[in-house]
C-alpha cells in the first residue's frame, strides 16, 4: 500500500505591518528551523503549497500574501509598492510568528526581487540566516551588470534575448491597458495559459483578477528607478541561486548579474525547469531549499560560517 501524501496543518493569521493587514500562513514543528517562502507575481501564497507539503514535517514553514495579493490589504498609490516597503512587511510577519528567531528566506519571481532588498540592507541582518533566490534577480544587480561591457557584462545577443523575454514589462508601464487586459482576458485564461506554456495544473486562484491588476504597481513603482540608479547590493547572508534553465521570462544569462555583485554564492541549475518550477516541480525545489538550509544549519551548529561576501 502506498502511503497518503502528507497534508500539513496550516494556521492562518493576520499580521499588522504599519497599518496594513497581511494574511499569514504557518505550519510545521514549532522548534524546527524556520523557512519563509515569498511568492511572486501574479501569484499569492498558494504557489508554495506543494513545497510546503514536502518540507512541512522537517521545517517551520511561513508564507504570506504580499501587499496587494491574496487576502492581504492592497494599499493605494504606486509609492506603497516600492521595494523597500516589502522589507517592513517581512519584518512584521517574522516578528509576529517567529519572534526573535533567525530564519531562512526563499523568494520566487517578484518575491525574490524584493527579498533581495531584505538580504542586502541592514534592517534584517542577523535574522536572515540564508537566502535562496528563484527566477527573481535584484534590479540593482541587473542594472549594474547591464552597464558593463562583455564579457563581464551581457553580450549583444543576451541583451536582445532578455528584452524579448521582458516584453510584458513595457506593456505594464502603459496606462490602463494592462488592467483592461487582465479584466477582459487574462484572469479567466490564466489557468489555461499556465497549463499550455508551463505544464502547470491546479484549481483556479479565486483572487487571480485582483492579484494580476494590483501587482502591476510593482513594475511601475520599481523598474525604472532601480534600473536608472542602481546601488551596490552586497549580501549579508549566504546566498543560493536556483537557475531555471528553461525560464521564459528570466533568462539564465541574467544569473551573471549576481556573479558580478555577489562573488561568493551557491548556484544550482535545473536544466528542465521553467519559470513556475515552484508549482510544477515542488519536490525538486524543496530539495534545493532543504539541502542549502541544512548546509547552513550544520555550519551554525559547528560554529563555522558560510562564505558571505564582504
Amino acid at each position: 500500500m502506498s502511503s497518503s501524501p502528507f497534508v500539513p496543518t496550516v494556521d492562518h493569521l493576520t499580521v499588522d505591518s504599519a497599518g496594513l493587514k497581511l494574511a499569514v500562513q504557518v505550519s510545521g514543528p514549532k522548534d524546527a528551523p524556520a523557512i519563509v517562502l515569498v511568492h511572486g507575481y501574479p501569484d499569492n501564497h498558494e504557489v508554495w503549497d506543494g513545497v510546503r507539503q514536502v518540507l512541512g514535517t522537517r521545517f517551520r514553514i511561513v508564507t504570506y500574501d504580499c501587499r496587494g495579493a491574496g487576502r492581504s490589504d492592497a494599499p493605494r498609490g504606486l509609492a506603497a509598492y516600492r521595494i523597500e516597503h516589502f522589507v517592513g512587511d517581512l519584518e512584521a510577519v517574522t516578528s509576529a510568528v517567529i519572534p526573535g528567531r533567525g530564519f531562512h528566506l526563499v523568494g520566487h519571481d517578484w518575491g525574490s526581487i524584493h527579498s533581495w532588498e531584505s538580504v542586502t540592507t541592514p534592517r534584517l541582518q542577523g535574522r536572515i540566516l540564508s537566502y535562496t533566490s528563484i527566477s527573481g534577480p535584484s534590479l540593482d544587480h541587473v542594472s549594474a551588470w547591464s552597464r558593463l561591457p562583455a564579457p563581464q557584462g551581457p553580450t549583444p545577443g543576451q541583451r536582445i534575448g532578455q528584452a524579448f523575454s521582458s516584453w510584458y514589462i513595457f506593456l505594464f508601464h502603459l496606462p490602463l491597458l494592462p488592467e483592461l487586459v487582465w479584466l477582459l482576458l487574462t484572469a479567466w485564461m490564466w489557468p489555461w495559459f499556465l497549463r499550455v506554456t508551463e505544464g502547470v495544473t491546479g484549481a483556479p486562484n479565486p483572487t487571480q483578477l485582483r492579484d494580476g491588476i494590483k501587482g502591476i504597481a510593482l513594475y511601475r513603482a520599481n523598474i525604472l528607478p532601480r534600473m536608472l540608479k542602481p546601488r551596490p547590493r552586497p549580501a549579508h547572508a549566504p546566498v543560493q541561486l536556483v537557475v531555471a534553465c528553461k525560464d521564459r521570462y528570466v533568462r539564465p544569462a541574467v544569473a551573471q548579474a549576481l556573479a558580478v555583485a555577489v562573488p561568493q554564492y551557491q548556484r544550482r541549475e535545473l536544466p528542465e525547469a521553467g519559470h513556475w518550477v515552484v508549482r510544477r516541480q515542488p519536490q525538486l525545489v524543496a530539495a534545493c531549499i532543504a539541502e542549502f538550509v541544512g548546509q547552513v544549519e550544520r555550519s551554525r551548529t559547528a560554529g563555522t560560517s558560510q562564505p558571505v561576501p564582504a
